[in-house]
């Protein structure tokens, strides 16, 4: 096979490698330059922490912040993004951070989570059976499977989910051009969220919404500001992050194609293949921002109190002191004796709330996939496939496979 040609441009000095692999220069960056600096999309550069060790301690100390708000400090992106909004939990710290997933901490328990799996097994294999011999996995699949999920969790009408993908889309596009735009799919997303949470009170029932608006811890709720912002979270990470791990999964299981037919042979393999995606593939960008707000030691040296760090999840998955020959896709890493775990979710205080969701959807489109589609093949070669350019998800934009 020819090596993939087409890289994206938004992050000049980490392009990626063949086949949507991580930027070739993360090797050298484990053994030589575990803090250098990386060029963001906004055009400011940053201290990327890249070693397993390093990145996992950050994102568990104290002195690492996510209000990055104060003005000055590097960005992601020119014009509003993720970091802007304080009432996102993603953007909070203690005190306010520890209250907030307090409140929501019965909301993704295994066990709630556990009632969603026969309905989202079951929209996989209608999808799958309605999809035909030769189909577009990323439109036909990856993408209505997790906003069908999300939208029955939410009470969200299907009708209306073209629309929010595409300000989710806008939104998390990192092209200066469309700053703009960004704030008008911002503004319009939260108005709608705002819309679901006033007719749910209307018309209580016990969809996910209704659980949002119920929880509390004590006599305390989430506030409108935190309902909201809930809400346009979950629809946003609910669909998006979630497809595009079925998406970037699907394309490594493709170009495995022993692994692909181990797991139609053993679909015990499936929570184990599960979690090497997630390491593998996961988050699919390389990272969000971090503030130290006091001196942090690292195996480069001491972060300076006040500095903005990017710990790189998906370089820490890579790192090869912790995974052994951590460029290798082995759906049996994880399978058998505890393995180190990876931080595709990520790890400390922010661990991903929705993760429980995550993983349940993945097991269940990835088995539906194996069970009824066993001869799964490209209908082009690998090198050919198209990957997003300008935006913060780095996946195929089209994933042509047939049936057998």
């Amino acid at each position: 096979m020819t090596e993939q040609s087409s890289t994206t441009s938004t992050w000049p000095d980490l392009p990626p490698g063949p086949y949507g692999t991580l930027s070739p220069d993360l090797t050298r960056r484990h053994a030589e330059a575990p803090m250098e600096a990386a060029t963001l999309p906004s055009g400011d550069r940053v201290p990327m922490i890249v070693r397993y060790a390093d990145v996992r301690g950050l994102l568990t100390s104290p002195a690492c912040s996510r209000n990055l708000r104060e003005p000055g400090l590097p960005r992601m992106v020119n014009g509003p993004f993720l970091d802007d909004d304080p009432a996102a939990l993603m953007n909070q710290d203690p005190p306010e951070h520890t209250r907030y997933r307090r409140i929501l901490h019965g909301t993704f328990t295994p066990k709630h989570i556990e009632r969603w799996r026969p309905r989202a097994a079951a929209i996989a294999v209608e999808l799958i059976d309605a999809a035909g011999e030769e189909f577009d996995l990323v439109t036909d699949y990856a993408l209505p499977l997790p906003a069908r999920v999300i939208c029955e969790m939410l009470g969200v009408p299907m009708d209306r989910f073209e629309q929010f993908r595409g300000w989710t889309e806008m939104f998390l596009s990192t092209s200066d051009a469309t700053a703009e735009a960004r704030t008008e799919s911002m503004t319009a997303f939260a108005a709608y969220a705002g819309e679901l949470i006033e007719r749910h009170r209307a018309e209580p029932g016990d969809d996910l919404i209704d659980l949002l608006i119920a929880a509390r811890d004590d006599e305390d709720g989430l506030t409108e500001d935190e309902l909201v912002n809930m809400v346009f979270t979950l629809i946003l990470a609910g669909h998006e992050t979630t497809a595009s791990m079925i998406i970037r999964g699907t394309f490594r299981l493709l170009l495995h194609p022993g692994q692909y037919a181990e797991l139609v042979a053993r679909p015990e393999l499936l929570a184990p293949a599960v979690e090497e995606i997630l390491r593998h593939e996961a988050p699919g960008s390389n990272g969000m921002l971090r503030r130290v707000t006091e001196n942090v030691e690292t195996s480069a040296g001491t972060i300076p109190s006040g500095a903005v760090v990017l710990p790189n999840l998906s370089a820490a998955n890579h790192d090869p002191s912790v995974f052994e020959d951590p460029l290798r896709f082995d759906v049996h890493r994880f399978a058998g004796a505890p393995a180190t775990p990876h931080l595709g979710f990520g790890h400390g205080p922010h661990y991903c709330l929705g993760a429980n969701l995550a993983r349940m959807e993945l097991q269940e489109a990835f088995r539906a996939l194996v069970t009824r589609l066993p001869g799964l093949r490209a209908r082009e070669e690998p090198a050919g496939v198209r990957w997003s350019d300008g935006g913060f998800v780095y996946r195929p934009v089209q994933l042509l496979v047939k049936a057998g």
